[in-house]
């Protein structure tokens, strides 16, 4: 894609942390928070002002269960995917219990809209007690996020207890936060999306954040819609009076 084709680069990036760490004080969450910060840091460097917002999974839990159940968020739970939504880059974060993602990560996951987080930035994290579930974040995260087409960051950052006073892990952190600041002032995200949207599989009434170009957001004042809704046809169809939108339809 030739250069003079991109979209402007933008001056301003929106983080979410998403946690789902449940102690307190919670690791995970302390290793999301220095992803968070480096990034800003980096983005700052670069002339990005740069804001970031987190999702605390542990008070979201009950109402994860019961949009699971019921099949629709309530109002808690819909601001958290709002706030996915108009994100320009995700940090998740989970915690490794029995050489998995946590379930509380996993459960709200899938509540999520499958066309949520398209070409968005993600960079994963996850904690354990032990070092032996460092696979868990590549084997199991990396899997779960390319489902959801997203754009992962080449560097993932695992966290043993052994690391916290490594050098190495400050390094690894150092990097992923560059990656994620130089994807985020590409542009990337907004560029596939806006280029591309249409091409993707999308939900009728999907908290995505549709590009203003290229949108599959479906008219519902239509004639038809209405009667799928369980409404009525105007009588100015019946009459022949029929707007372009419904003769096209």
């Amino acid at each position: 894609m030739p250069p003079a084709t991109w979209t402007t680069l933008p001056k301003r990036a929106r983080l979410v942390v998403l946690s789902a760490g449940v102690s307190d004080p919670s690791s995970t969450r302390l290793l999301a928070d220095r992803l968070a910060q480096k990034s800003v840091e980096q983005l700052h460097r670069a002339g990005v002002s740069a804001m970031v917002d987190t999702i605390e999974l542990g008070p979201l839990a009950v109402s994860i269960a019961h949009a699971t159940t019921a099949g629709f968020p309530d109002e808690q739970l819909q601001k958290a995917i709002r706030s996915l939504a108009d994100a320009d880059a995700v940090i998740a974060a989970t915690p490794v219990y029995k050489a998995g993602t946590s379930g509380l990560f996993k459960s709200f996951v899938d509540v999520l809209d499958n066309d949520l987080l398209v070409a968005k930035p993600i960079l994963l994290a996850a904690t354990a007690g032990t070092s032996r579930h460092a696979l868990v974040v590549d084997d199991q995260m990396r899997q779960l996020f390319a489902y959801m087409r997203t754009l992962t960051l080449p560097t993932a950052v695992f966290a043993a207890p052994e690391d916290w006073g490594s050098a190495e892990l400050g390094t690894r952190i150092e990097r992923a936060a560059n990656e994620l600041a130089a994807l985020v002032r590409s542009g990337a995200g907004s560029l596939i999306t806006e280029q591309a949207w249409n091409s993707y599989q999308h939900e009728f009434d999907s908290n995505a954040a549709r590009p203003t170009q290229g949108s599959t957001s479906i008219d519902v004042n239509t004639a038809l819609m209405r009667l799928a809704a369980g409404g009525a046809i105007p009588r100015s169809v019946y009459d022949g009076e029929v707007d372009s939108d419904d003769s096209a339809a």
